[in-house]
């Protein structure tokens, strides 16, 4: 009689141990398989949701008329954040009454939400003479670009050619629309000689 009540005692002690593990294994498969699975989501989540190669966006303006078109060999867009990359951009102001200009960078990020363009890398932009205004190039390393507002800033080195003159400088401030030009530091301007003739 005691011999059968210690097996029973066994019998149910390793049922009970086998029914904690499979629970245990069935437990650890679960977070194990909901913590890829997050991972997963996660990485999914920042992948891009699509990408154009040799694209072309123009923006109009509240009235229907074409602002500025930006262009480039790649845009990446990516939800996280909702941001682009472009490979080669090229930025042009279509405004009817603004001097044209063209801006060309390595690359940059487009920032949606807010309506900014982050240009980096060889940045140069050319407006051309008008009969208001001179002919103008600026080229720095760094550059943010509010398109809708017609006004960029950096806080890198800057070179501006202003019609024959030619202004230096680290950090600056541009307002296209208004023709102001502030810079923060180290501003130098070099006016060549007139033609005493």
């Amino acid at each position: 009689m005691h011999k059968r009540t210690a097996h029973r005692w066994r019998v149910t002690a390793t049922l009970l141990a086998g029914t904690f593990f499979a629970f245990g294994s069935f437990w650890l498969l679960q977070v194990i398989n909901n913590g890829g699975g997050d991972m997963r989501a996660g990485a999914a989540g920042n992948e891009p949701d699509y990408i154009v190669e040799k694209f072309s966006v123009v923006r109009m303006s509240p009235d229907g008329q074409p602002r500025y078109i930006i262009s480039g060999d790649k845009l990446t867009h990516r939800p996280l954040g909702d941001w682009s990359d472009v490979d080669q951009p090229v930025v042009q102001s279509l405004a009817p009454d603004q001097a044209p200009m063209t801006i060309n960078a390595r690359r940059a990020r487009i920032d949606h939400a807010n309506d900014q363009v982050h240009l980096l890398g060889n940045v140069d932009i050319e407006r051309a003479a008008t009969p208001t205004a001179e002919h103008m190039r600026l080229r720095t390393e760094a550059l943010t670009l509010f398109p809708d507002e017609e006004r960029m800033q950096t806080e890198r080195a800057v070179e501006l050619t202003l019609g024959t003159a030619t202004v230096t400088g680290t950090g600056m401030k541009f307002d296209n629309a208004a023709r102001t030009l502030h810079l923060a530091s180290k501003g130098r301007i070099v006016y060549p000689p007139k033609n005493t003739r």
